[in-house]
């Protein structure tokens, strides 16, 4: 069929043809947002679950929604390798720019502007990575004592004064929040602790993967009482189908019955993945219906595909001794899986692998859903480890 009528749209964070299944939680979101927004009290939102699940794709149609309701958001993806100062300041910077438009800057918006500049002189002394600068005179006294928790606080509570003063609110929107360490979660969360109790309105809207929640409650024991944490996990099996036939029933072609169910039991109901096989489906039918075979040689370009590309770059920065690791996790199935099975398949104890388990863990390749388990965070990657590593020990 005709590749440019192709609806699918399969990609880091792209926004499917049709976001299904999500709805309860945007609806969420949207009335946190629009209490804090009028000072009322609402827990800030972390969204959490493996690659894949379209974790990226909420957060940017929550912020869409957000700048429909004149919120003003702060956009970021924390790296693996770059402190917290050194990626919010310069959004924070962005936002308050946003705010002093249209109108003589007033007396909040000027405190701001010289609390983010004693933040960013500070944050330089103990950050070599902080690079971001603020052309405006710096306040003493506040964001400049050296210690990230006070001057945190000092800079989302001046930010979060500036946007009452504007009557608005500002959204926080942090991806990949996982990579932030913890002693800097620790600060970022203490920070929005101080403003939530103050009613300021400012808050975040925050993603990572499932071992964001431990990391969270190790920074500070409040934070399940700060957070509402949202799992976001595979569709159902009806909202699969709506995400895989809807855009393509817009295009007047329809599927096989036969072939829906080979494409639901293939991709295990994932966003991503349902993106993925609609295309090649698509591609490989010459005419409506789309069938079963369409859909079969659909899984073995898709598989392909993403061998390729989407398992591959995880794969290549992995060490010897971790994809070993990964690879005896495979062995033993999806997971997930008792660590000491794993050091097990591998002829060692637990504890002379438990580096390597940690380091993955920190590139964000396993997780760990419970003490002493281990489980992918990229759904399908144990088949891809026995493809790509067939020859096992």
């Amino acid at each position: 069929m005709d590749p440019r009528r192709n609806p699918y749209a399969p990609g880091a964070g792209t926004p499917p043809p049709e976001l299904a299944g999500r709805d309860e939680i945007i609806e969420r979101a949207s009335i946190a947002l629009h209490r804090i927004a009028k000072g009322r009290a609402a827990q800030s939102m972390i969204l959490y679950g493996l690659r894949g699940v379209g974790k990226t794709v909420l957060l940017n149609r929550m912020r869409l929604d957000a700048e429909r309701e004149g919120y003003v958001p702060a956009v970021i993806e924390a790296p693996e390798d770059r402190s917290l100062p050194a990626i919010l300041g310069p959004a924070l910077r962005s936002t308050l720019i946003r705010m002093s438009r249209g109108e003589a800057a007033k007396k909040a918006l000027k405190r701001a502007l010289g609390v983010l500049a004693s933040f960013a002189r500070s944050a330089k002394v103990k950050y070599a990575d902080v690079e971001f600068n603020v052309d405006f005179e710096a306040l003493v006294g506040l964001a400049d004592s050296g210690d990230l928790d006070i001057d945190l606080t000092d800079l989302l509570r001046s930010v979060g004064e500036t946007a009452a003063e504007r009557g608005t609110a500002v959204i926080l929107f942090i991806d990949e929040l996982q990579y932030v360490p913890e002693e800097q979660l620790a600060a970022l969360i203490s920070a929005l602790h101080a403003v939530n109790q103050r009613q300021l309105p400012i808050t975040l809207l925050g993603a990572g993967l499932p071992q964001l929640l431990g990391q969270m409650g190790r920074a500070k024991s409040y934070a399940e009482r700060l957070f509402e944490f949202v799992p976001i996990g595979p569709l159902d099996p009806e909202a699969a189908r709506r995400a895989l036939c809807v855009p393509a029933e817009q295009e007047g072609v329809q599927f096989e019955a036969a072939a829906v169910e080979e494409i639901i039991a293939r991709t295990g109901c994932y966003p991503y993945f349902l993106q993925e096989w609609g295309k090649h489906a698509w591609s490989e039918a010459e005419a409506s219906p789309i069938t079963h075979e369409d859909a079969v040689r659909a899984t073995q370009i898709a598989l392909a595909e993403l061998d390729a590309s989407f398992f591959r770059v995880r794969f290549d920065r992995l060490t010897p001794s971790e994809k070993r690791y990964l690879r005896a996790m495979a062995e033993l199935g999806p997971g997930p899986h008792r660590s000491g099975d794993i050091a097990e398949l591998l002829g060692k104890k637990p504890s002379a692998v438990a580096p390597v388990r940690n380091r993955i863990i920190s590139k964000g390749m396993v997780y760990s859903p419970a003490h002493g388990d281990t489980a992918f965070t990229v759904p399908l990657f144990d088949s891809f480890m026995r493809r790509t590593m067939p020859d096992f020990p």
